[in-house]
């Protein structure tokens, strides 16, 4: 296993729509599974597209660590989850804003619109098609990973631009924190953190 260059924004694989994974290909994408998953355990990541490694397929490999869950979140630690061809189905109709940042844009965050339940369907390695609900932030990362599948970075999904910023100045998130603490991803609470030590 490796650990893989992750492009970042302005290459044009990251624009482009990756292409669907046909069954007879399964066998053939596991090195570049493992090591998607190899990558993000070098990095601490929590999520990875197959474009953002240079290959344009409808791939996505993640896991979400206790230490990434809101203290108010309904779903415990989710696994390593590989999934191939996936598509989603939002259960509600409107979207919430949820703090994000991205291997592809670093050092940056923003608020980005998400639906906050969704139905996810995708094929695993061996084939078989996975249905299941997906909830808060959890939702918001896949939603996150399946959009580079399409072409399309989160700030291409934000409404507000004032609420994209740099992670060495969270003043937004800050203000965000005394609201609504609980419903945050952790990751988000440690920039605050940092940034007030640092101030």
């Amino acid at each position: 296993m490796s650990v893989l260059n992750i492009v970042k924004m302005g290459h044009p694989v990251l624009r482009k729509k990756a292409l669907k994974v046909p069954f007879k290909d399964f066998d053939k994408i596991k090195d570049l599974v493992n090591n998607m998953k190899e990558t993000l355990e070098y990095i601490g990541a929590s999520g990875l597209a197959a474009p953002q490694v240079l290959v344009s397929k409808r791939i996505v490999v993640y896991r979400v660590n206790s230490n990434r869950i809101p203290k108010n979140a309904s779903f415990k630690k989710i696994p390593w989850t590989i999934m191939i061809n996936p598509t989603i189905t939002p259960l509600l109709k409107n979207k919430k804003e949820y703090w994000e940042r991205c291997l592809s844009i670093p050092g940056l965050h923003g608020k980005v619109p998400r639906y906050s339940s969704i139905l996810v369907e995708y094929y695993n390695l061996d084939k078989k098609l996975v249905t299941h609900k997906a909830h808060s932030t959890w939702a918001a990362l896949i939603q996150h990973e399946c959009d580079h599948l399409d072409g399309v970075l989160y700030p291409m999904q934000m409404k507000n631009l004032s609420n994209f910023g740099f992670n060495d100045t969270p003043g937004d998130v800050a203000k965000d924190m005394i609201k609504r603490k609980k419903s945050i991803d952790p990751l988000f609470l440690d920039l605050v953190k940092k940034w007030s030590k640092d101030k």
